[in-house]
C-alpha cells in the first residue's frame, strides 16, 4: 500500500513539469492560432471564402489527426529510452518516428486531393466545395513537414528541452500573418489568390516551422540521426510502435468526433444554437490547450521515470501534472460560472444569441475540471505505455454514454443546445472517473519498459551487424 506521503512531489518535480508544460502549452495555442489567423484575414476576401477555408481547415484537421496520434506513440518510446540512458533506444526511436512520418504522408495526401467529393457528400454549397478542396490540395504540401515537427518536438519534450519548439511556432505564427497578407491580398507583387494564399502560406509557414525546430534543437536532434541505424528500419519494430500509436489516433478521433456531432445536432435547430455553440465550444477549446500541454509534459517525464526504473518518481510526477492540470481548470470553471454573459458579449452582439451561449459556457464552466482530469490522465498513460484500454475508455465514455445522450437530452427531452452540452458534462465525467482509476491502477503495478525490439531476432542482428 503506498503511503500518502510517498506520493507528494517535491518542488523540484513540481517546477520541472512546470518548465516542460508552459511552453508546450503555448505551442499548442500557437498551432491553433495559425487556423484562427487564416480565417480571419480571408474574412475581408468574401463569406465563401470564409466558408471555405474553415471548411477546407476542419478537412485538413481530420485526415491529419489520425498521423498526430500514431506518432505520440514516440512519447513513451523516446521518455522511457532517456530515463534509461540507452542512447540506442533514443536514435532509433526518433528514426523509426521520421519513417513513420514519411510513410503517414502518402495516404493523407492522397486523401486531401478529392476534396470535392467528400464535400458533395456532405451536402456543401458547390461554390464554397470548389475553393475548399482548392485549399484542401494545397494544403497537402505541408503534411510532411507538419508530421516531422511532430517527431521532432515530441523528441524535444521527452528530453526535455523546449525552447527550440517555442521558437519555431511564434516564428511560424508571424510568417503566417505575412505570408496571408501577402498572398491573400496580392502584395508585393503577388497574385491575390484568397483562399489559396491562405492555404500557401500556411504550407510555407509549417515548412519554416519544422526547418527552425531542427535548426535550434540540432544539438539534441543530430546525434539522434547521425548516423543513420540500418535496424531503425527493420518491420517488426515499426509495426510494434504503430500497434501502441494507433489507439492513440483512435482515442483522439474519438473525442473530437463526439464534439462535431455535437455540432451537427445543434445545427439542426438553426443558425443561431450553431453560432453560440461555436462560441462555447471556442472558449472550451482555448482553456483545453493547458490541460493538453500538462498531458504531454506529464508524458515526457513519468516515460522518464519509468525508464529509469523509478516507479515512486513516475507517482509523483503523475500527482504533479493532475494538480497542474486540475488548479488551471478550476480557475477557469470559476471564470466561465460567473462570468457567462462578457464572454459571450465578446463574441457577439446579437442579444439573443448571445444569452444562449452563456447558458452554455456556463455549462462547459461545469465539466472542465472533467476534461482537465481526462487530458492529463490520458498523458500519464501514454507515458507508461499504456494505450488501449484509454482508447476503450474513451469509446465507451464518449461513444457508448454521450452520443445516446445528446440524443435524447436534446430531443426527447427537450433540452435542445443544453442537452447536448450536458451530453458533453455527463461523458467527461464518466471518461475522467474511468481514466483516473486507470492511472491508479496502473501505477500500483510493476511497470515496466515498453519493449519494442523482438529481443531474439534483434540479438541475431546485432551478431550479424
Amino acid at each position: 500500500m503506498t503511503n500518502f506521503a510517498e506520493l507528494v512531489p517535491t518542488r523540484d518535480e513540481l517546477r520541472e513539469m512546470l518548465r516542460l508544460a508552459v511552453p508546450i502549452v503555448l505551442a499548442q495555442v500557437g498551432i491553433m492560432l495559425m487556423g484562427v489567423v487564416d480565417t480571419a484575414m480571408v474574412g475581408r476576401v468574401s463569406p465563401e471564402t470564409v466558408a471555405a477555408v474553415a471548411l477546407g481547415h476542419l478537412y485538413w484537421v481530420n485526415l491529419t489527426m489520425p498521423g498526430l496520434g500514431l506518432l505520440l506513440v514516440l512519447d513513451p518510446v523516446v521518455s522511457q529510452a532517456v530515463g534509461a540512458e540507452d542512447h540506442e533506444a533514443i536514435s532509433r526511436g526518433v528514426q523509426r518516428g521520421i519513417l513513420l512520418a514519411f510513410a503517414l504522408t502518402i495516404p493523407t495526401v492522397l486523401l486531401l486531393m478529392p476534396g470535392e467529393l467528400f464535400f458533395a457528400a456532405i451536402k456543401q454549397s458547390p461554390a464554397v466545395s470548389v475553393i475548399a478542396s482548392q485549399f484542401a490540395r494545397w494544403s497537402a504540401l505541408g503534411v510532411l513537414p507538419f508530421y516531422l515537427f511532430v517527431v521532432l518536438r515530441v523528441t524535444l519534450q521527452a528530453i526535455g528541452t523546449v525552447r527550440a519548439v517555442v521558437v519555431a511556432i511564434v516564428v511560424a505564427n508571424i510568417a503566417n500573418a505575412l505570408f496571408n497578407w501577402v498572398f491573400i491580398y496580392g502584395h508585393l507583387g503577388a497574385p491575390a489568390l484568397g483562399a489559396v494564399g491562405s492555404s500557401l502560406s500556411t504550407v510555407l509557414s509549417r515548412w519554416l516551422m519544422f526547418g527552425i525546430i531542427l535548426a535550434l534543437g540540432w544539438k539534441e536532434i543530430g546525434p539522434q540521426l547521425r548516423p543513420w541505424r540500418s535496424d531503425a528500419a527493420r518491420l517488426k519494430p515499426l509495426m510494434r510502435m504503430v500497434s501502441i500509436g494507433a489507439p492513440v489516433a483512435f482515442q483522439m478521433w474519438l473525442e473530437m468526433a463526439v464534439f462535431s456531432l455535437g455540432a451537427v445536432i445543434i445545427g439542426w435547430l438553426g443558425a443561431g444554437p450553431l453560432a453560440a455553440h461555436e462560441i462555447a465550444l471556442n472558449l472550451a477549446s482555448i482553456t483545453f490547450m493547458v490541460p493538453l500541454g500538462v498531458s504531454a509534459a506529464a508524458a515526457a517525464m513519468v516515460g522518464r521515470a519509468i525508464g529509469r526504473g523509478d516507479l515512486a518518481g513516475a507517482r509523483r510526477d503523475a500527482v504533479a501534472a493532475v494538480v497542474l492540470g486540475l488548479g488551471f481548470m478550476c480557475g477557469a470553471a470559476a471564470v466561465f460560472i460567473l462570468m457567462p454573459s462578457g464572454l459571450a458579449r465578446l463574441f457577439i452582439a446579437d442579444p439573443e444569441t448571445a444569452a444562449l451561449a452563456a447558458s452554455l459556457i456556463m455549462i462547459a464552466g461545469t465539466f472542465q475540471i472533467f476534461d482537465g482530469i481526462q487530458c492529463v490522465s490520458a498523458g500519464i498513460l501514454r507515458g507508461t505505455g499504456d494505450t488501449r484500454v484509454p482508447m476503450l475508455l474513451h469509446l465507451g465514455g464518449f461513444w457508448g454514454l454521450g452520443i445516446p445522450l445528446m440524443f435524447a437530452l436534446a430531443f426527447w427531452a427537450r433540452l435542445g443546445p443544453q442537452g447536448v452540452w450536458w451530453a458533453y458534462v455527463i461523458s467527461l465525467a464518466a471518461v475522467a472517473l474511468l481514466q483516473v482509476l486507470r492511472v491508479r491502477w496502473r501505477l500500483t503495478q510493476d511497470v515496466q519498459r515498453l519493449q519494442i525490439e523482438d529481443t531474439q531476432e534483434f540479438e541475431l542482428a546485432e551478431l550479424a551487424g
